[in-house]
């Protein structure tokens, strides 16, 4: 009979850029063809992103990227100036990065134990699994109760995904296990986390939990019009504009459908001057994720000088494109952005 140990040994290892040397060799890949040359040329325009002085890079995230290994990734990308703003689906932010960062793992569903792994086996020990990634149900629903506690405390109105996210940065300064959490490097770097479909998620269950506790009083919700709104209103005030998407669905059309919806405020901006996204969705199934940038160009959305698609499954091309932004140096002389601060100064002026 086996047991939940059994299974959660091997904890997931967070690979870190700055240990490795890639830059070369995705130059070298610039002469090569097919995914090499795409990825190589999509390395070059995010490295183009971070020298354009004018230009916030938006960080777009979809699938799971964090238990997959790639949080360091993305802490560097705050820490280091080489992301202004992250657009998120719930998953990666919550039940990921908040979830590692109030102490949790996520584990290597081992090679050795693949004849028991089976789903049914997983569920009867409260194991969620991730493809070839295990989760504890159990520290799940502590992460999920750590949301309820943050909501209960905070003024029952609605919140932007953006504010909530920053409470949950404030309380990880307070309360959080570890320096390596992108929520909590976003907070203390004022760049601001959105996450459109922030119910989507881990922080979904503990906001049912609050509003359910809280029977007829007033409560806190999520207002996903507002933040679209503050996410155009980052658009209108820094125009130049670029995109590092990994993934599509959500995230990927919030962060382009800001061009388009400060033309309906009559505010008129350009289009975003750079676009870089890493996706293996398939063009023929009509999905969102695997429409191409060109197209997106057809709704006013995405300039094509400066664009790039990457069909590569996201832990193997992540790596080479920021470990090569990171080793050319351009983050070194950049400046802070510090978008949550222009927000909340948008706020008192309104």
């Amino acid at each position: 009979m086996m047991k939940k140990s059994d299974f959660l040994q091997k904890k997931i290892q967070h690979i870190d850029i700055k240990a490795h040397h890639v830059a070369d060799l995705v130059d070298a890949m610039q002469g090569m063809a097919y995914s090499a040359r795409d990825l190589a040329r999509a390395a070059e325009i995010y490295d183009r992103m971070l020298r354009d002085p004018e230009c916030g890079i938006i960080l777009c995230l979809a699938g799971s990227l964090i238990s997959a290994g790639l949080k360091q990734v993305f802490v560097d990308l705050v820490r280091h100036n080489m992301a202004d703003c992250i657009v998120s689906t719930g998953a990666n932010i919550v039940d990921q990065d908040f979830f590692e960062a109030l102490g949790f793992s996520h584990y290597v569903g081992e090679e050795r134990l693949r004849a028991g792994m089976d789903d049914a086996t997983l569920r009867e020990l409260h194991i969620d699994r991730i493809y070839d990634t295990l989760i504890d149900e159990d520290e799940l629903r502590i992460c999920d109760e750590m949301v309820r506690e943050i909501a209960d405390l905070l003024d029952p109105r609605p919140y932007s995904s953006r504010e909530f996210i920053r409470e949950m940065g404030a309380y990880l300064e307070r309360e959080g296990k570890t320096a390596d959490s992108i929520v909590l490097e976003a907070y203390k770097k004022d760049v601001p986390i959105f996450c459109p479909a922030f119910s989507d998620c881990s922080a979904g269950f503990g906001l049912v939990m609050h509003q359910h506790t809280r029977g007829e009083r007033n409560k806190v919700t999520l207002d996903s019009a507002r933040d679209f709104y503050e996410l155009t209103q980052l658009k209108i005030k820094n125009p130049t504009t670029g995109l590092f998407m990994i993934g599509g669905g959500v995230p990927k059309n919030f962060a382009q459908d800001v061009v388009v919806a400060a033309d309906t405020l009559g505010v008129e901006v350009p289009m975003h001057k750079y676009a870089v996204q890493i996706t293996v969705a398939d063009v023929r199934d009509g999905a969102l994720s695997s429409s191409t940038l060109k197209e997106a160009s057809s709704w006013g959305k995405v300039d094509t000088a400066y664009e790039q698609m990457v069909y590569s499954e996201a832990t193997l091309a992540v790596p080479l494109i920021t470990g090569y932004a990171y080793e050319r140096g351009a983050w070194k002389t950049r400046k802070e952005r510090r978008w949550t601060s222009l927000l909340q100064q948008h706020a008192l002026m309104a």
